[in-house]
């Protein structure tokens, strides 16, 4: 089995073979994004493995960087502002910013500028019925404009058509007239066919987008695979890191704008599970970013809507993830008062840390790290790179501050640090967990060289360093399932009367699964779900579990009483005099795949583990500290570390901080504890 993580900075490879894992870590290409992954397939001898499951941020970031096809939006006559105006919901820190613009907005970098976005005559009503007819006449008009204006693809939503796909499925028969039968194009009633006008758009939007990054390059990446020897099962991980054979994927590719961050969250519940940590605050730190998860009682928080940025919404299962411009790349500037300031700028894989030697000169994290001493620069990315300490001195000499030489080192560290634990005390407390209770899955590449110090300021249990933390998100895409879903709205009021209409939305959307799937559905019984509401709220609880079996007024009452139960839960109130409305319906077919498997190890006592060397630690402290050095692969079961120290390994650094301790478990993870702590 082989997962592949695509990030901004690193391709992670992660190959399982009789159980045994192999590694390796590529540098991402923004101009020949598959090349890394076939590299990394190359490395580990991808021939004969039987699936190559792969998660990529190739979407994500082509989006935040506007680095986008020149595609079209087609809707009703009057509405093409949509997706200028949004939600209309603005964040909490900009609530009295009269300067304030939404990043997507036409006043700052629009996805689909106002000249392309074009109006059709028509109108279908809330019931489905028509109001005014498609003109198509009309129609060809503005299909003529955006041919001249050479566009590569086109989304089609019009209001209601989630309803009455009629005239979407109309429209895009034109599309295709006019452009040919291969051109991309996305309509919202088959892409989201859901309520709520403004989220719909803007996923056929991001559909068409993804389209036409990821056409060509999945079907350059499955024909290379296959040249390497590969005959196994190519699957795409989606944003709750669930599979999908590649071509289903590319049906409906707004699903896998991004998953990486996703697949780390499943690869923390799959170990976390093994060693008995049910209760994890999951915390992935790459190049970039820092991305924050929390899984409660062994299940990750999953969402119906996310977004991509600011009000940039999208109709997709995701895992949710928070994060914050902090990472082993982000970039050290001087603010405007003079003093030190970290990210969110990052220095990505080209031309990277100053200490790369490609390029850089303004200082990133990694360089303070390799100046502190916690990176051997000799033996960095396990020897195929090697790090340039000068330059990074003469980056970070180069800063124009008064702060003293060493304090921009230190200051560097210190405040990246603080940015990550503001980020994971944030997302604890927006769900209202005790901290205290959580151990914190320390993971990413830079994650063990800089989380373990989050021990300082947060008062979590401890921190887990798990196997090969570099690519453990790679590891996370071994750790799921294939996942077939669909969803459909209809504002309907849960009664005995509804019994017949909900039972045939089910219905039909069950079938139209289980014929997508094919044999393999076979025997597999299929979830429901619904996502409903108050009569007369705005907003809806997501992800009520509907009995299995035929639907009856039986079952509604059944639903009903589920959703009272879990919005008291979720809420603190109840209205069981209130009637409950229906929005959304979902059905999920899951079909069970192979999954890498931590095995522990029996148990040993506590010792002393013997260092390599002893080495300097610098800017940690006023002077130089003393510190010791371990290979990982050296340290088995209850070997124990007293801080501080450093711990090796080819793809990753883990620093122990003065007054820490840590110890190998039983599954060959570290973990952290502050010494003294009960």
């Amino acid at each position: 089995m082989f997962g592949v993580d695509v990030g901004g900075t690193f391709t992670d490879v992660v190959a399982v073979r009789d159980g045994a894992i192999s590694v390796t870590k590529v540098p991402s290409s923004r101009t020949n994004p598959s090349a890394p992954v076939v590299e990394g397939a190359r490395r580990l001898n991808v021939a004969g493995s039987s699936t190559f499951n792969h998660a990529s941020t190739m979407g994500l970031n082509a989006v935040i960087e506007r680095r986008l096809p020149k595609v079209a939006y087609l809707t009703t006559e009057g509405f093409r502002d949509v997706l200028d105006r949004g939600t209309v919901h603005r964040p909490l820190d900009a609530q009295t910013d009269p300067a304030w613009r939404r990043s997507f907005g036409d006043a700052s970098r629009p996805l689909i500028p106002r000249y392309l976005r074009r109006g059709v005559k028509e109108r279908i009503k809330a019931d489905g019925s028509v109001l005014i007819p498609l003109d198509e006449e009309h129609a060809r008009s503005q299909l003529a404009v955006l041919k001249k204006c050479n566009v590569e693809g086109i989304a089609i939503c019009t209001i209601n058509g989630y309803v009455n796909p009629s005239h979407e499925i109309r429209l895009r028969e034109l599309v295709r007239q006019a452009f040919g039968e291969g051109f991309p194009v996305s309509i919202s009633s088959e892409t989201s066919p859901l309520a709520k006008e403004y989220a719909r758009a803007s996923t056929t939007v991001i559909d068409v987008i993804m389209k036409l990054l990821f056409t060509e390059y999945s079907t350059r990446l499955n024909r290379d695979l296959r040249d390497l020897g590969f005959d196994g099962e190519l699957n795409f991980a989606d944003c709750a890191a669930t599979l999908l054979p590649w071509e289903e994927a590319l049906n409906k590719p707004f699903r896998i704008v991004f998953a990486g961050p996703a697949a780390g969250t499943i690869s923390s519940a799959r170990l976390g599970e093994a060693l008995g940590e049910r209760n994890l605050l999951c915390a992935d730190v790459g190049g970039t970013s820092t991305d924050v998860s929390l899984i409660v009682d062994g299940k990750p928080f999953i969402q119906n809507t996310f977004e991509l940025e600011h009000d940039m919404v999208i109709n997709a299962l995701s895992t949710e993830v928070s994060s914050v411009g902090a990472g082993g790349g982000s970039l050290v500037s001087v603010s405007p008062a003079g003093g030190i300031q970290v990210g969110p700028g990052s220095a990505g894989a080209e031309p990277g840390p100053a200490c790369y030697g490609r390029g850089g000169t303004v200082p990133a994290v990694t360089d303070a790290c390799l100046l502190m001493g916690i990176l051997d620069g000799e033996s960095f990315a396990g020897g195929e790179m090697k790090l340039d300490k000068v330059a990074a001195q003469q980056a970070f000499a180069a800063l124009d501050t008064p702060v003293a030489f060493e304090e921009r080192i230190r200051s560097a560290y210190r405040l990246a640090v603080a940015h990550m634990a503001e980020e994971i005390l944030n997302v604890a407390v927006r769900h209202g967990v005790d901290i205290r209770d959580f151990s914190l899955m320390s993971y990413g590449a830079a994650g063990p060289m800089l989380l373990p110090a989050v021990l300082d300021l947060l008062p979590l249990k401890n921190a887990v360093i798990p196997p090969y933390p570099g690519l453990f998100s790679a590891l996370g895409l071994l750790s799921t399932d294939q996942v077939f879903y669909d969803s459909r709205s209809a504002y309907v009021v849960l009664s005995s009367d509804s019994a017949e209409q909900i039972a045939g939305v089910f219905g039909e959307m069950e079938q139209a699964l289980r014929d997508r799937v094919g044999a393999v559905a076979e025997g597999l019984p299929v979830r429901r779900s619904f996502d409903g509401r108050l009569l007369g709220q705005s907003w809806e609880t997501p992800f009520i579990r509907i009995p299995d079996g035929d639907i009856t007024a039986g079952t509604i009452g059944e639903m009903v009483g589920a959703f009272h139960d879990v919005y008291e839960e979720r809420n603190g109130n109840r209205f069981d005099q209130i009637p409950v409305e229906g929005v959304t319906y979902r059905v999920e077919l899951v079909v069970p795949a192979d999954k890498v498997e931590y095995i522990p190890a029996d148990a040993a006592a506590p010792f002393a583990a013997e260092p390599e060397r002893v080495f300097t630690l610098d800017y940690v402290a006023d002077g130089p500290v003393q510190a010791r050095e371990y290979l990982r692969e050296k340290l088995s079961v209850g070997a124990t570390v007293q801080g501080p120290a450093v711990i090796r390994e080819d793809l990753s650094t883990t620093y122990i901080l003065p007054g820490q301790q840590a110890r190998i478990g039983l599954c060959s993870e570290i973990v952290i504890e502050r010494m003294g702590q009960e």
